[in-house]
Order: structure tokens, then C-alpha cells, then sequence
């Protein structure tokens, strides 16, 4: 076992006026200790840090998603609206609202200019039905299809709008002719 030699004279005082290899590991050891702290510490804050980041980020997600499905859901419905009124059945109805007939046989031009097929006109609208000018302006901000009472009939005044300028002023009345009575 091996022991350090004792020093003596000179070389003990010198010994003693020194700092030992023990003050001195002890001072080498506070910089790396404190280093290691603010490491650890800095790293439990980069960690915080991006925990709340990422929460953050799922909130954005999770809204973005319910977002998308809102919307999803009114593109539905709107297709389904363009469905409804594309449908030929209601494209016969409004179209029967509007005045229009269903077309006659077609005829069809050779090209050397001879007629193929009987044509036919289209038959004649019982009462032509005349879109009314207040059916035009949209009361609500969705576009929707004109009610039925929207709809006058042609022999009927069309109302006029106060906007447009001008004033409705009443047709002069025809003044009856004499008629020549016989006899006279």
C-alpha cells in the first residue's frame, strides 16, 4: 500500500501555501454541475414549450376539421338543391309556370337542301302565364325559385316601381261617339 511521502522542511510549507488536489476537483466541478442545471432546465422548457405548440396545433386541427365538415355538409345540401331543380319533372312544372309549351315534331334539312319530317308548331298556351316585375327582386340573399303568385296575367297593368322614374298616369278614357238614331 502505497502512502505519500511526507514533505519536510521547505517543500511542507510550500505544500501547505498551495491549494490540495481536492479544492481544486471541487472547483473544476461547480462550472459543469451549473452547466448540466441550464441544460436540464433548458431542455424542460424546450419540452414545455413545444407541448403547448403542439396543443395548440391539434385545437387548430380539431377546428379545421369540424370546418370542413360544415361546409361538406352545406355542399350537400346545395347539390342536392341543383338536383331538385334540374329534376326534369321540375323543370316541366316551372316551365309551365313560365308560359312555355312543349315543342312540336322537328323537321330536318338535308344537305341538299330537302325537307325530312312533317314539322309541326307547338300548341298554343291556354293562358300565357308573364313573370311579374316585383318577382324579380330577391327578398332574401338565397337565391330561390319565384313563388307562384310572383306570376300576373298579361291583360293584367303591370304595377310600376317608383324607382324606375316614371309615373303611372291613367290612360285617357275613350268619350263615346253619338251614335245616329234613325228617324232624326
Amino acid at each position: 500500500m502505497s502512502r505519500k511521502p511526507e514533505l519536510r522542511g521547505r517543500a511542507a510549507r510550500l505544500a501547505r501555501l498551495l491549494p490540495t488536489g481536492g479544492t481544486r476537483g471541487q472547483a473544476a466541478r461547480a462550472p459543469f454541475v451549473l452547466l448540466v442545471v441550464v441544460l436540464l432546465g433548458g431542455g424542460l422548457i424546450g419540452l414545455l414549450v413545444l407541448n403547448s405548440a403542439l396543443s395548440e396545433g391539434s385545437f387548430q386541427l380539431d377546428d379545421l376539421k369540424q370546418r370542413t365538415k360544415e361546409l361538406t355538409d352545406e355542399e350537400q345540401a346545395l347539390q342536392r338543391d341543383i338536383d331538385a331543380y334540374s329534376a326534369p319533372r321540375a323543370l316541366q312544372r316551372r316551365a309551365s309556370e313560365l308560359g312555355m309549351v312543349p315543342g312540336g315534331d322537328p323537321a330536318f334539312l338535308d344537305p341538299d337542301g330537302s325537307v325530312k319530317g312533317s314539322p309541326s308548331p307547338a300548341p298554343a298556351a291556354a293562358t300565357p302565364l308573364v313573370l311579374a316585375p316585383e318577382a324579380l327582386t330577391a327578398t332574401s340573399g338565397s337565391p330561390s325559385a319565384p313563388t307562384p303568385s310572383a306570376y300576373a296575367e298579361p291583360s293584367a297593368p303591370a304595377p310600376t316601381s317608383p324607382t324606375a322614374g316614371t309615373s303611372a298616369t291613367p290612360a285617357p278614357a275613350a268619350t263615346p261617339t253619338p251614335t245616329p238614331t234613325p228617324g232624326r
